[in-house]
């Protein structure tokens, strides 16, 4: 049903690669969000909560950068030890903290430099990224937004594109700099996928429409994809996933497993896929005067 869709939505979809190192840790962690480019002048749409992990990076590093100073100017004394934990405290460091972030806004240009702003969306996850002397696109279209919002009911058939599962492996951690990077060794990319999901109900706040609620989760890095129909029509975008209690619960029940009988507990939740409705992406962007077009 989504094949040519899948195929027109992917040429103006884009993946933000990030990677990620937690305080104390060597291990350098890979993540991914979904863009989408809504015009030919290098404007694109994805998540608040993306854009503020981005808008956060800045303050991430120079934290670590201050921290990694203090460190390598102590006396490697019996005091030593004592003097870390006061710059753990000082820096609010623990083993869950992130120490380090960058990201790469993969194929969206070949212009090895890239400058962009933002505008995020004042009350839902939403953000408008405006990327700035923008030079050789790599991206090959941009979305047609559904022109007629009354056709998304319940039990229509929907689709969501994004990068979650990220694969690439173009970074290391260097030891002796203790720090993390890119590098032009490795795995690039990441392969798009698509989930579908059939349109359950509408998200309704103080009387506002601002979303729709699909049958199946949103993927991790999906986030900022754009949700479609089989026509390639833009009719949200991924936004968060929603964990509904099914109230099957299962306590210490017995249950016969090839012939041995084990105590089984389960507590099921649906996971249910929430989307910006494509009525406040558009209207978003009219505000801002940013072009975008409908079909």
């Amino acid at each position: 049903m989504f094949v040519d869709a899948i195929e027109e939505v992917g040429r103006f979809t884009r993946p933000i690669h990030f990677i990620t190192r937690n305080y104390n840790d060597t291990v350098v962690t890979p993540g991914a969000a979904t863009m989408f480019f809504v015009n030919e002048f290098a404007c694109a749409v994805t998540c608040k909560h993306v854009i503020d992990l981005i808008g956060n990076r800045t303050y991430i590093n120079q934290r670590y950068a201050n921290f990694r100073r203090e460190r390598d100017a102590l006396v490697r004394n019996h005091h030593y030890q004592k003097h870390i934990r006061g710059l753990e405290n000082k820096y609010d460091f623990g083993t869950e903290t992130i120490a380090e972030l960058s990201e790469r806004f993969i194929d969206c240009t070949a212009d090895p430099t890239l400058r962009f702003r933002w505008i995020n969306h004042p009350k839902y996850d939403l953000s408008i990224i405006i990327f700035e002397q923008f030079q050789r696109p790599l991206y090959q279209s941009y979305a047609h937004f559904v022109k007629d919002s009354s056709i998304l009911k319940q039990g229509k058939s929907l689709c969501r594109l994004g990068y979650p599962f990220p694969e690439f492996t173009n970074f290391k951690y260097d030891p002796e700099a203790d720090e993390i990077s890119w590098t032009n060794t490795g795995i690039i990319g990441t392969p798009r996928f698509p989930i579908d999901g059939m349109l359950t109900r509408h998200l309704v706040e103080n009387g506002e429409l601002y979303g729709v609620e699909l049958s199946t989760p949103g993927l991790r890095g999906q986030s900022g994809g754009p949700l479609f129909d089989r026509n390639g029509l833009v009719c949200g975008m991924q936004s968060k996933t929603n964990a509904l209690h099914l109230g099957f619960d299962m306590h210490n029940v017995s249950h016969n497993v090839n012939g041995k009988v084990v105590k089984v507990n389960n507590q099921p939740f649906l996971h249910v896929g929430h989307c910006i409705h494509v009525d406040i992406i558009k209207s978003f962007l009219a505000q801002n005067g940013v072009k975008f077009y409908e079909a």
